[in-house]
């Protein structure tokens, strides 16, 4: 049922380190939008780092996102408890300045840092979503690629990436960025999936979470401090969260064994909004069986959600690492 290794030999670049000589780890289609193509996974064998070998021309992948896509973003991120979590962490390390926001989408986050003492900038690829950000936020949003933004050295306090990096070819090549465009002693504050977590382990290539071919590169803790410090930075504090994803990896994994039956079913891109019964099925789910199995991953990995901190050093200091990010700097 869960794909097996391959071990072809790969010759691609690792888009973080540059090395060659990558070994193919696993191979799956886009099973969000229920498509059969499949794609090869390689790893690095100097920096860890995981990237997807064979992708879809940058032509064509655009139809790899859609309005699907779109949408099930734009959901997720009209939720305001979303941002509530990673706003306090900015203000308790941070009680104002410029703050930039890679990849802000329609500006939830921005939208929720909104107050006097900060300046809202942002980065997004659809003209579309950027004025919904602007009218929601007030944030100054550029529109177009992250290395294209025109910014210049020292001009921001924080940059924020949630869930961006992994969409992006040469990840190291935008690190870069975010180092010349912070002030010395400025904040990155990151988040990404963990291609080393229980999760991913469980569920291979029917990991949620891998969205393929979206998503580029694949992080661990030990690929993601390799390339923060090849660029120059510190690191402040650097966690696993769990977020399992068991609801839509198992469904993936049905879809695959209706498939071999002669069944397809409407894939995950286009389900419909659920109804009442299943809606209260779900979360009596969530409260009474998923707490154990959420505990049971935790015996084959590290949290699926890399949550990092990183600071562009002063000159002649050392980080400025809070007590609270010292107590929790472990892979959890």
């Amino acid at each position: 049922m869960i794909a097996k290794l391959i071990s072809t030999e790969l010759v691609s670049e690792c888009p973080g380190c540059g090395s060659a000589g990558g070994q193919a780890v696993l191979a799956a289609p886009d099973r969000f939008h229920g498509r059969q193509e499949s794609y090869t996974l390689a790893k690095c064998p100097t920096c860890s780092l995981v990237w997807l070998a064979t992708r879809p021309s940058a032509d064509s992948m655009n139809g790899h996102y859609g309005e699907d896509y779109d949408r099930s973003v734009a959901v997720a991120g009209e939720d305001p408890d979303r941002w509530s979590g990673r706003r306090d962490t900015i203000l308790r390390m941070r009680p104002g300045g410029a703050i930039l926001d890679l990849g802000c989408s329609s500006g939830g986050f921005l939208a929720a840092m909104k107050r006097p003492a900060w300046k809202l900038f942002g980065i997004e690829m659809s003209e579309q979503v950027a004025k919904v950000a602007r009218e929601r936020s007030g944030a100054d949003v550029f529109v177009g690629d992250i290395k294209d933004a025109p910014y210049g050295a020292g001009e921001f306090d924080v940059v924020t990436c949630f869930h961006v990096l992994e969409h992006l070819d040469r990840p190291a090549e935008v690190l870069r960025c975010v180092h010349d465009w912070l002030k010395p002693g400025g904040m990155f504050y990151m988040m990404v999936p963990n291609i080393e977590s229980g999760g991913a382990r469980i569920f291979r290539s029917y990991w949620y979470a891998l969205e393929l071919p979206r998503h580029l590169t694949h992080f661990s803790p030990g690929s993601l401090r390799h390339m923060a410090r090849s660029v120059g930075f510190e690191e402040l504090s650097l966690t696993t969260h769990r977020e399992l994803f068991f609801e839509n990896s198992v469904r993936y994994i049905f879809d695959a064994l209706l498939g071999k039956a002669g069944i397809r079913r409407t894939p995950l891109a286009c389900r419909n909004s659920p109804s009442l019964p299943w809606r209260a099925a779900r979360k009596l789910f969530r409260l009474t069986i998923l707490p154990g199995l959420t505990w049971l991953a935790s015996l084959a990995g590290d949290g699926e959600s890399i949550h990092a901190i990183f600071q562009k050093p002063s000159v002649g200091s050392q980080p400025d690492r809070p007590e609270w990010a010292a107590k929790s700097s472990r892979c959890l």
